[in-house]
C-alpha cells in the first residue's frame, strides 16, 4: 500500500504546495504536471500489485484496493495527469484575458489537487462512512472552482451544485446509518460495522429490508452525484460555467466516483436480498438502477436537441452516458458488467479529451454559444479534427471503444431483456442526431468575422483518443484481466 499513500500524500501535500507558488504560472504549471505524473506512477505500481497478489488491505483495514477500485483509481490518476498538462497554457490564457489575480489561481490549483485527492481517497477507502466524508470533500472542492470566475451565472452554478449535491449527500448519509445500524444488529463491533470488507463477508447475515431502504437512499443521494435524471440539473450549470479542466475531470472522473459507491452498496444489497425468504425482493436494487438508467439516458439524449452552450450540450451527453453505464450495472450478469466497467473507462477518456477541445473552441470564437462557433476545421484545423473526432468517438462510431461496449450491453440486453434493446437504440440513434446537428456547423460552418487561433495544447486529446481507438480494436490482456476480475467480483453472474 506504500504506492497508495505516496499518491495521497502528493495530491494532498501538492495542492499545498502548489498554492504557495500560485502567483508563478510556469513553475506552478510544472509543479502541477509533476505531482499528477508522481500520482499516476505511483498508482501504476499499486495496480501492478494487486494483479499479481489481489486485494489489499492496510491502515487498520481503513484501506481497501480491489479488481474494481484499482482500475478507477488508475483512471483518476491518468486522466488527472493528462488534464494538468491542458491546464498550464489554457488557464495562462484565461488569466491574461479576463485578469484573475494570482490569488485566485492559488485556489485554483489547490482545489484542483485537493479535488484529485478526495476523488482518490474515497476510490481507496475501505470505511463507508470516510467515503461519505471524501465525496462531501470532493463537493466543497468543486464548488470553489465551479465558482472560481467569480460572475454571476457561476456563483449562481455553484451554490446551485452545493444546494443540490448537499441534499444529496444528506440521504447518502442517511443510507450509511442505516448499513451501519443493520451491521451492529449482527454483532459486528463499532469500529468494524462500515468497513466494506466486513460487511461483504457478512451480507448475507443483514437485515434485508432495512438494507434495501439503505440502498434507496444510497442510490438517491449518491446517484445526485453521478447526475441522474431527475436529479442531474446542477450538472450542466457547473460544466458550463466553472474552468474547462474541471469540467474536463469533472465529467471525466466525479460521476464514476459516485456510481462506484452505489455500486459497492448494490454488491451488498444484493447478496442480503438474495435470500428465498426475500421474495420479489430479491432484484430490488437492480431494477432501481435499470429504471434510473434508462430514464437519465433517453432524458439526456432528448436534451441534447435543446442545447445552445457547447460545454451543456456535452454535460447532457455524460448524463445519457452515466445513465448507460447504470443501466448496465443494474441489469447485472458477467456480460453487462463487463460492458459498463469498459464503458465507464472509454467515457472518461473520450469526454475529457472532448472538453479539452471545446475548451480551446471556446477561446478561438470567443464564446460558448453553439450559433456563434463555426469553421473550426478551418480556423484551426487540429481543433476542429480533435472536435469532430471526440464526438464520432463518444457517439459510438466503430471502431472507437465506446462502440465496443455499447455493443456488448446490447448484446446483453437482447438475450435478457429483448424488448428494452428497442428503446436503446432508439435512445443511441437520437442522441447521435443530437450530438451531430450541433457539433457539425462548428467543425465546418463557415467562419465567423473575427475568430482567430490560439495557443493549443491537443496532447490529451491525442493520447485520449488513440487509446479509446486502442479499447476499440483489442483490449490488453492486463486489463481485461482487471475487468475479468471485477466483472465477477461485482455480478457473482447474477443477472436480472
Amino acid at each position: 500500500m506504500t504506492a497508495l499513500y505516496v499518491a495521497l500524500w502528493l495530491t494532498f501535500g501538492g495542492g499545498g504546495l502548489l498554492a504557495l507558488t500560485g502567483s508563478r504560472p510556469r513553475l506552478t504549471h510544472v509543479l502541477n504536471v509533476l505531482i499528477t505524473l508522481g500520482t499516476l506512477i505511483s498508482t501504476l505500481v499499486m495496480a501492478r500489485t494487486v494483479l499479481d497478489s489481489g486485494a489489499l488491505l492496510a491502515t487498520n483495514q481503513q484501506f481497501y484496493v480491489d479488481a474494481f477500485n484499482v482500475y478507477l483509481i488508475v483512471l483518476t490518476a491518468f486522466v488527472g495527469f493528462t488534464t494538468s498538462v491542458f491546464s498550464g497554457p489554457y488557464m495562462t490564457h484565461e488569466r491574461h484575458k479576463r485578469q484573475i489575480p494570482a490569488g485566485r489561481m492559488r485556489l485554483y490549483y489547490l482545489s484542483f489537487q485537493g479535488f484529485l485527492g478526495a476523488m482518490m481517497l474515497a476510490l481507496s477507502t475501505n470505511n463507508l462512512g470516510i467515503l461519505w466524508v471524501a465525496l462531501e470533500g470532493a463537493t466543497l472542492g468543486t464548488v470553489l472552482l465551479v465558482s472560481f470566475y467569480r460572475t454571476p451565472t457561476s456563483i449562481e452554478a455553484a451554490w446551485k451544485y452545493f444546494v443540490l449535491c448537499g441534499v444529496g449527500i444528506a440521504q447518502a448519509l442517511f443510507g450509511t446509518v442505516l448499513i451501519y445500524f443493520t451491521a451492529t444488529q449482527i454483532g459486528l463491533n463499532a469500529d468494524d460495522a462500515l468497513l466494506w470488507s466486513h460487511l461483504s463477508d457478512r451480507a448475507h447475515d443483514l437485515e434485508p429490508v432495512i438494507l434495501s431502504i439503505a440502498f434507496v437512499f444510497i442510490l438517491v443521494g449518491y446517484g445526485t452525484k453521478v447526475g441522474l435524471v431527475p436529479l442531474h440539473n446542477w450538472l450542466p450549470d457547473a460544466h458550463s460555467e466553472g474552468p474547462t479542466p474541471i469540467s474536463a475531470v469533472l465529467s471525466g472522473l466525479l460521476l464514476n466516483v459516485g456510481l462506484y459507491a452505489v455500486v459497492r452498496i448494490k454488491m451488498l444489497a444484493d447478496t442480503a436480498l438474495g435470500m428465498p425468504e426475500t421474495g420479489y425482493w430479491v432484484h430490488m436494487p437492480g431494477y432501481l438502477m435499470m429504471g434510473f438508467g434508462l430514464v437519465s439516458f433517453i432524458v439526456a439524449g432528448l436534451f441534447l436537441h435543446k442545447q445552445q452552450d457547447i460545454k451543456r450540450l456535452f454535460s447532457y451527453s455524460s448524463i445519457e452516458h452515466m445513465g448507460l453505464i447504470t443501466f448496465a450495472f443494474g441489469m447485472g450478469g458477467p456480460l453487462a458488467t463487463f460492458a459498463a466497467l469498459l464503458h465507464m473507462a472509454v467515457h472518461s477518456l473520450t469526454k475529457s479529451a472532448i472538453f479539452v477541445t471545446v475548451g480551446h473552441a471556446t477561446q478561438i470564437a470567443g464564446t460558448q454559444a453553439i450559433d456563434r462557433i463555426r469553421g473550426l476545421y478551418n480556423t484551426q484545423p487540429l481543433v476542429g479534427g480533435g472536435l469532430l473526432l471526440g464526438t464520432a468517438a463518444i457517439a459510438g462510431i466503430p471502431p472507437f471503444g465506446v462502440f465496443t461496449s455499447e455493443f456488448l450491453l446490447l448484446s446483453a440486453t437482447l438475450e435478457h431483456w429483448p424488448w428494452l434493446s428497442v428503446m436503446l437504440l432508439m435512445g443511441l440513434g437520437v442522441a447521435f442526431a443530437g450530438l451531430f446537428r450541433n457539433v457539425q456547423p462548428m467543425v465546418f460552418g463557415e467562419v465567423p468575422e473575427g475568430q482567430q487561433p490560439v495557443r493549443t495544447n491537443m496532447f490529451p486529446v491525442v493520447v485520449h483518443l488513440l487509446l479509446v481507438l486502442g479499447l476499440g480494436l483489442s483490449i490488453p490482456d492486463a486489463l481485461a484481466g482487471w475487468f475479468d476480475q471485477a466483472t465477477l467480483l461485482i455480478s457473482g453472474g447474477r443477472v436480472l
